[in-house]
């Protein structure tokens, strides 16, 4: 079992589909050099490019259900039916034994978990926006079905809910003041 050490910070993004979290930790993380980057693992199928190990580790459902079994998460999640996503134990050991900070890029409820384990060693951070503009982002992605699209967008209003677990609320209308704020408030909890 992972027995954090008060030493260990971690920092974690999470959002609506959409609202611009994935460039904001990636933002971040560049300017930041200390902190690496948490891949989650999930049982949906790789899009575009991705790649297993970088983005995600891709598992079967199977495999995913032993590992839960086994206790190698720190948290995990069926988000959609059949569609699991979850945060390995040995990612957060392998960037904490490196002496980095783990950002982790996952939904709300993962999220919530997240700051749970970690407590005030951890800045979450909800990247906001207004539904419109997920909506248009989501679209200009080419990535997802038009259903998919809906069923994300149907989870909207849950999602924010979420909002009241965040430490810092960074609303992504437009991207470079959302990418200073972020920054900012990244830079004072580090410093505490």
């Amino acid at each position: 079992m992972y027995h954090m050490e008060t030493n260990n910070k971690a920092i974690i993004f999470c959002a609506p589909s959409g609202a611009g979290k994935t460039t904001l930790t990636k933002a971040a993380m560049q300017q930041f050099p200390t902190l690496s980057f948490s891949v989650s693992a999930t049982t949906r199928a790789p899009r575009g490019v991705e790649q297993n190990g970088k983005e995600y580790y891709f598992l079967t459902v199977s495999e995913f259900q032993t590992a839960v079994a086994n206790d190698e998460f720190v948290e995990w999640e069926e988000v959609y039916a059949g569609v699991f996503y979850g945060t390995l134990k040995r990612e957060v050991v392998r960037i904490h034994s490196a002496g980095e900070i783990p950002v982790f890029d996952v939904d709300v409820k993962g999220a919530k978990r997240l700051k749970e384990y970690f407590g005030a060693q951890a800045l979450l951070i909800f990247v906001d926006a207004p539904h419109d503009v997920i909506a248009q982002r989501l679209h200009s992605r080419k990535t997802e079905t038009e259903e998919k699209i809906q069923m994300r967008l149907a989870r909207l209003p849950e999602e924010m809910t979420y909002k009241q677990y965040a430490d810092v609320v960074i609303t992504n209308i437009d991207l470079e003041t959302a990418i200073q704020e972020t920054g900012e408030r990244i830079e004072m909890f580090l410093k505490k």
